[in-house]
């Protein structure tokens, strides 16, 4: 039987046993930061030499120069030109979904005038250029390609550069063709630190990009943290997470394969199951013998739940809800039979997924909203990627003169209370003797 951890609100000891399975240590290997550290440092004063040899070295290529890097749009268009119909079709569907969803988004910009005809505001624009990582080798994920792509585009991002590693050589024709499909502009079939720097700092054939977005192992997240400041970035994200709230009126082998949708991403990716009803999560448990064995990533699973994962028996929904918002999970299941009434009461989640019919996987690939989400807790003060993340604000002030008088003796007022008598100056130099 698998060992999952199993808590009660009733026991004495639940807020212990609960830090102990939240508790999860981000910070980078003292050996990667000191590893990311070196290649930045090189990447930033040998630009493309640098990455060159990196690229070279890591994913045992042979390139002469970042040319044999490039790859055109020719070759995106024949990779989604190429793809089976039925793959075609359910790439495009998903991105006409996404774009649909994240059209939604975009925000204007507005302004007011005072009586004194003083004008207040705020400027929206898009960011100039944006790099997009996309995971390469074991990890292909073209839907991540058309998750940060599609709202870059959306907001009006002038040049998306999307880096790709490929081990070997081998290029994943669904990345390229979701490339193709997301209007990215142009691809260096390069990852890790290198990649990242590249972004970072521009290279001889690489321009500097404003932000970085999308998803990477540990080398590239470090890569992402020491850049942030030169460059935006989307976040540092942690392990995947699902948190499932039943009341047990679900299909018990539907629950267990969404918790294994998450566990197995990674073994350190995080399934909980929280329950009003104890035959229930007795159920799951079967349905959890049972289809474990048909899994093909089935160490990985079965790992990820027994380190990570825990089933959480609440006396009720309100303990329910109140556990939840307490984790602040990435995804959000409601499995409930009436789940509508409870959705205004989560106040902490990334995504929220309403009813029995409602996978978390939907949301990973065609529901629409975007799937790059906020992990470790952090969606108690951040909010998926989306459209905004593209946008910058810029504040709009026109000062009239009879505004100038109003303000100018208030400024001047509270600058000289500051001890800042040039800003007082500077305002009252404009008020009328």
């Amino acid at each position: 039987m698998i060992a999952i951890k199993r808590l009660s609100t009733v026991d004495a000891d639940f807020k212990a046993n609960m830090d102990a399975l939240l508790a999860f240590e981000a910070a980078a290997d003292e050996g990667i930061e000191c590893t990311v550290a070196g290649i930045l440092a090189d990447v930033k004063v040998r630009g493309d030499a640098a990455v060159v040899d990196y690229t070279n070295k890591f994913d045992r290529l042979t390139a002469a120069s970042m040319a044999d890097l490039e790859l055109s749009k020719a070759e995106m268009r024949k990779a989604l030109d190429g793809l089976p119909a039925d793959r075609r079709t359910a790439l495009e569907a998903a991105a006409a979904r996404v774009k649909s969803y994240h059209e939604r988004q975009k925000m204007e910009g507005w302004s007011y005038t005072e009586a004194d005809g003083t004008m207040l505001g705020q400027m929206i624009t898009p960011l100039d250029r944006v790099g997009l990582y996309v995971p390469g080798g074991k990890a292909a994920y073209p839907s991540s390609v058309l998750m940060n792509a599609i709202p870059a585009k959306v907001a009006g991002v002038k040049e998306l550069i999307m880096v790709v590693p490929t081990p070997d050589g081998e290029h994943n024709q669904l990345v390229l063709a979701a490339a193709c499909l997301a209007g990215v502009d142009r691809v260096f079939t390069m990852g890790g630190a290198q990649a990242v720097g590249a972004l970072a700092y521009g290279t001889q054939t690489v321009p500097q990009v404003d932000k970085i977005v999308g998803p990477g192992n540990a080398y590239v997240a470090t890569a992402k943290r020491r850049v942030f400041g030169i460059v935006g970035i989307d976040m540092v994200a942690g392990p995947s997470e699902i948190l499932v709230v039943s009341d047990g009126s679900g299909n018990p082998d539907w629950v267990a394969m969404d918790l294994f949708s998450q566990a197995e991403h990674d073994e350190l990716a995080q399934s909980i199951l929280i329950c009003t009803d104890a035959a229930f999560i007795e159920q799951v448990q079967a349905s959890i013998e049972k289809l474990l064995p048909t899994m093909p990533r089935r160490a990985v699973i079965e790992t990820s739940l027994t380190k990570r994962g825990a089933f959480i028996l609440v006396r009720d929904m309100a303990e329910a809800v109140a556990i939840a918002n307490r984790v602040a999970p990435e995804h959000l299941e409601l499995s409930l039979s009436d789940p509508d009434p409870w959705v205004s009461k989560i106040h902490h989640a990334g995504a929220i997924f309403i009813g029995h019919y409602t996978s978390e996987s939907l949301g990973d690939y065609c529901a629409g909203p975007n799937h790059v989400l906020p992990t470790s807790g952090s969606a108690r003060f951040s909010s998926p990627l989306g459209v905004y993340d593209f946008q910058k604000r810029t504040s709009l002030i026109k000062v009239s003169k009879d505004g100038a008088q109003t303000l100018g003796r208030i400024a001047s007022t509270l600058a000289h209370g500051e001890g800042l008598p040039a800003h007082a100056k500077s305002a009252e130099f404009r008020l009328e003797s």
